[in-house]
């Protein structure tokens, strides 16, 4: 198993804030807005935040970033 597969799921693997901020060239301060206001959905895992890579594809797809 690699570290991958540990965070996959049944949506896909689970991305960490870092990671969508990076995909979306944003600090983490606005993906973390981004999960407040409802726009990105996220899970709370221990200490952190995942967002399922696919609801990262969504959002890219409804043309919200910029």
């Amino acid at each position: 198993m690699t570290a991958s597969d540990a965070t996959a799921g049944p949506e896909g693997r689970l991305l960490r804030v870092r990671e969508v901020a990076d995909a979306l060239a944003v600090s983490n301060m606005t993906v973390y807005r981004l999960i407040r206001d409802g726009e990105l959905r996220a899970f709370r895992i221990g200490h952190g935040w995942r967002v399922p890579e696919a609801d990262l594809r969504s959002y890219l797809a409804r043309g919200r970033v910029g």
